[in-house]
């Protein structure tokens, strides 16, 4: 098949935006925990209330231990310390409670929000996965989801809270001495300018470190997967310094992004810092002068370190809310994606097909390129149609628009005498099963591989199909049996293995049109003979598609189609194709020169010839 280089969903000049209402988007998925998050929510502003408790009796500690000295009356000081203590400790559950329910919140949406991407992903087109690197769609499911997930959470609750302290703080701290506010509060636009400035390049280049990191991920994960020919290839040094400069561009953006970030902390601290040691030279005149007690200098100081605090607790919010927006806006270019792949909104129910197939006038355009051209063709229910041709003839293809892989650009594909888009696809392809080349089988069990056919079928059932494609007898010979792990995509089975329980599966799941995409061509002739028998049993009474680039696996095809150019340029069985001549013929003769050449290099070596 086709692919063109891996893209992102959105044009160079867009993916840098970040649209606000994505946040209102991305807090939708919270909406099922209201209930908790406002529990949470409440907590922690009941937390925050009482932190604005403490600073004043603090004050009133200060003043009851040092403007009585020499006193014995020490009540007013231990009434004092216990309220401290009860204030603290009603304040720290709070906090507790605050924690627990927030973080489960956030928990339980960016569990939702990874199920909802992955399912969303799964229906898209077989186009869309030609267009995008495996390695950046696991990064948004993993490490994009992840960053949402304090926003989702935490972040707005800190948000309420550290607004409720700013405000609290900020009313106190007049109450308790206007002149030392006036001067505190100044450097608050300074501090908020700051913030909103660093914070956009903040934003920026955390997108970068996204991109970057999505990018060496799938780097990391193709040479991972073919690994068999990095090594057969000794591409290792490649492969190497290719992930290094994906790991190395995101390191410097990783770099770029804690530079702003502790230019954003540093001028903060200043400011803040410069403004307290301002606050302590002219409150401590104002103690000097008697206009303020010490106590209450103590008091106004710690309010404004909790209007500084939350201020820069405000700031880090906003670097965090930068960062959520740009992973989500990764997050919902997938989740905006749509599949060309139309439903009809009255889908016509297909519980089990007869199996016909009709190719009318049938053409696809793939991108400017024209794969397909004017096929026509009739398969009447349980025939065995062989496809052959050279390479890019567009065989695959064609079989691929039968359970809508793809949708015809051109004419009309039938199934039982309507048009496959007019069925559910779920209907649709629930009648079609496949045996590729390279057979995909999942990292569990083989009796799970089988049953991924029907989930719901019996153990007896399992067997019954296994033994129907000769793999009973493997199976019962490996450690564990039908439990026995096949390791990721199978790698513990050999190629016949795999194909004999992919047979199994096909067999179990038991469809009514059958394709056979190269399933024998990877296999030695012991494994080949297995599986072949196997596929015999599989093809019968079952509308068949075989494609082959051995001729000799496609003798027994009741019609043998040979396309070329995207066109069937020749038709009809084994004996007439090879008595009309043309490109079957010229197939046949150069695949039996070259078994021929085969033989007898073979019996040479077994003579012992030099």
């Amino acid at each position: 098949m086709w692919r063109r280089p891996a893209q992102s969903a959105l044009p160079p000049q867009d993916r840098g935006r970040r649209d606000p209402r994505q946040l209102a988007r991305l807090l939708a998925y919270a909406r099922p925990y209201r209930p908790m998050f406002v529990l949470g929510l409440l907590a922690t502003l009941l937390s925050s209330g009482l932190n604005l408790v403490f600073p004043a009796l603090f004050g009133r500690l200060i003043d009851a231990s040092f403007l009585k000295v020499g006193s014995r009356d020490t009540g007013p000081l231990d009434r004092t310390v216990l309220l401290l203590l009860g204030v603290f400790f009603v304040s720290a559950l709070f906090g507790a409670a605050q924690s627990y329910l927030l973080s489960r919140v956030g928990a339980s949406v960016v569990a939702d929000l990874r199920r909802a991407l992955f399912g969303h992903l799964l229906t898209l087109s077989p186009r869309f996965f030609a267009d995008h690197r495996t390695g950046d769609l696991t990064s948004r499911l993993s490490a994009d989801v992840g960053t949402v997930q304090g926003v989702t959470s935490t972040a707005l609750a800190q948000l309420a809270a550290q607004s409720v302290t700013l405000v609290g703080s900020v009313t106190l701290l007049v109450t308790t001495s206007a002149r030392l506010s006036l001067l505190t509060l100044a450097i608050i636009p300074l501090v908020i300018g700051t913030a909103v400035s660093i914070g956009r390049r903040i934003r920026k280049v955390s997108r970068q470190v996204q991109d970057s990191v999505a990018l060496s991920s799938a780097q990391a994960e193709e040479a991972i997967g073919g690994v068999r020919v990095v090594q057969s290839f000794t591409a290792e040094a490649l492969e190497r310094a290719r992930y290094g400069r994906g790991v190395q561009a995101g390191f410097q953006a990783a770099l770029r992004r804690a530079g702003l970030q502790a230019l954003m902390s540093g001028v903060m601290g200043f400011l803040t810092f410069g403004a307290l040691a301002l606050v302590l030279w002219y409150g401590g005149r104002q103690v000097m002068a008697g206009a303020l007690s010490p106590g209450q200098l103590v008091t106004f100081l710690i309010y404004a370190l909790q209007v500084g605090g939350t201020v820069a607790g405000l700031t880090g919010l906003f670097s965090q809310f930068q960062e959520a927006l740009g992973a989500s806006g990764r997050i919902f270019e997938l989740l905006d994606e749509r599949s060309e792949l139309r439903e009809a909104p009255a889908a016509r129910p297909l519980a089990r097909a007869e199996g016909r197939v009709s190719f009318r006038d049938v053409g696809f355009r793939y991108g400017e390129t024209d794969v397909l051209r004017g096929i026509n063709l009739e398969v009447p229910a349980g025939q065995i149609v062989a496809l052959v041709g050279p390479s890019g003839a567009g065989k695959t293809t064609l079989v691929n628009l039968i359970p809508r892989f793809w949708d015809v650009t051109q004419g009309q594909l039938l199934m039982d005498g309507h048009d496959v888009r007019e069925y559910a696809l779920r209907d649709l392809r629930a009648q079609v099963g496949l045996v590729p080349q390279e057979t995909l089988l999942l990292s569990g069990t083989v009796e799970e591989n089988i049953r991924y056919g029907r989930p719901e079928a019996t153990a007896a059932e399992v067997e019954t199909a296994a033994r129907a494609a000769n793999a009973h007898a493997f199976i019962e010979g490996l450690p564990g049996g039908y439990g026995a792990m096949v390791g990721e995509r199978g790698i513990k089975l050999s190629g016949g293995q795999r194909q004999r329980i992919a047979i199994a599966r096909a067999l179990l799941k038991d469809p009514r049109i059958l394709i056979l995409d190269e399933a024998t061509s990877a296999l030695d002739n012991e494994s080949e003979a297995l599986v072949q028998s196997a596929l015999d049993t599989l093809m019968q009474g079952r509308t068949t598609f075989v494609i082959a680039h051995r001729l000799s696996t496609v003798r027994g095809a009741d019609r043998i189609l040979v396309m070329d150019g995207g066109q069937i340029v020749q038709e009809g069985t084994h004996e007439i194709l090879l008595a009309a001549g043309g490109l079957y013929r010229d197939l046949y003769e150069v695949q039996f020169r070259r078994q021929q050449a085969g033989e007898a290099e073979l019996s040479r070596l077994s003579a012992g010839a030099p």
